[in-house]
């Protein structure tokens, strides 16, 4: 008898077992009606794990959050938006109809019902159809605190940029948080870092909107752009001032005899330049440059100059 109790028993449960089975392959087997729900990321934007960053305050083009929806079939749908506790933040649309296989866009701009900017954190979208509810496995990061700069300086003690082919001059910063450098030359844009890091360095080839300054002192502006699109602000961005040379002449002064023979060091990023003195001119390549002075006493000037730009250096001549 216990034998058979056994067998009974043995056997309720591989039909259990075999009917339980069925049913989850047939549950694979039904597609979701919701084909597509994914917040949209802007091309470039930044992503962390999945998640979106916006920066509601930020005036930007990371200020909103855009959610795809695509159906299988045509139904209406509300989209909502919770916070990490699975509370209501925000409605998006009520019963908004979307048409099937058809890709219906929805933006949060990162506010609440009420209108404030709802607080920094992780927040998920949930699509309602029908009787079911869908949650976005990826969600959106909300941030409006801007970066802080904590450190800027050149990386050379007395930055001197030589302007030429592949010449720069280093920035290193640090940040409050991971954050592109953004680099401002007279309150305009000249350079946005491509790496969003808390501690690296920026390059700068001494040029505005593609062409060459001209020598002198310039002071850049170095401020942080976090993932969000928050920029620190303009009062609280960190200055490096970097001289733009092209040509120079040491020394400046030179006294010899007339006739003589006299030797000037040439710095440049060219690898050649022309060279004028007195009634004489010729070209020359090398960091020192030998002439012979003229030979009647008076004051000359040597001029260097190299795609147009041009170094003095005075010599007296005596008898």
């Amino acid at each position: 008898m216990q034998r058979v109790l056994t067998t009974v028993t043995l056997l309720g449960l591989l039909v259990a077992t075999a009917a339980a089975f069925a049913i989850t392959e047939h549950l694979k087997s039904i597609k979701s009606p919701l084909s597509a729900a994914l917040v949209s990321e802007l091309r470039g934007r930044e992503v962390s794990r999945g998640h979106v960053w916006i920066g509601p305050t930020c005036n930007c083009e990371t200020s909103t959050a855009t959610l795809r929806v695509k159906l299988r079939h045509s139904g209406p749908v509300t989209v909502t938006i919770l916070d990490s506790s699975h509370h209501k933040v925000r409605t998006i649309a009520t019963h908004v109809r979307v048409p099937a296989k058809t890709e219906k866009l929805f933006v949060w701009d990162g506010r609440t019902d009420d209108g404030r900017v709802a607080p920094d954190g992780v927040y998920h979208p949930s699509v309602q159809l029908s009787r079911r509810t869908f949650n976005f496995t990826n969600g959106i990061i909300l941030d409006t605190k801007p970066p802080e700069v904590i450190s800027a300086t050149a990386v050379k003690r007395k930055p001197v940029l030589f302007v030429g082919m592949g010449r720069t001059v280093a920035i290193r910063y640090r940040f409050s948080e991971p954050a592109h450098a953004v680099v401002y030359l007279g309150g305009r844009q000249i350079i946005v870092g491509r790496v969003t890091r808390k501690d690296n360095k920026v390059k700068w080839a001494g040029t505005l909107a593609g062409g060459s300054l001209p020598a002198g002192r310039y002071v850049l502006a170095i401020g942080a752009r976090d993932r969000a699109g928050n920029e620190t602000p303009a009062a609280e961005r960190m200055q490096v001032t970097v001289v733009v040379r092209y040509v120079q002449l040491s020394p400046e002064q030179l006294t010899v005899r007339g006739g003589g023979r006299l030797a000037v060091h040439v710095k440049t990023a060219a690898k050649r330049y022309t060279w004028r003195l007195g009634g004489r001119h010729g070209s020359h390549r090398g960091k020192v440059l030998h002439l012979r002075a003229p030979t009647t006493p008076g004051t000359y000037r040597i001029v260097v100059t190299e795609n147009g730009h041009a170094a003095t250096a005075v010599v007296r001549v005596h008898g």
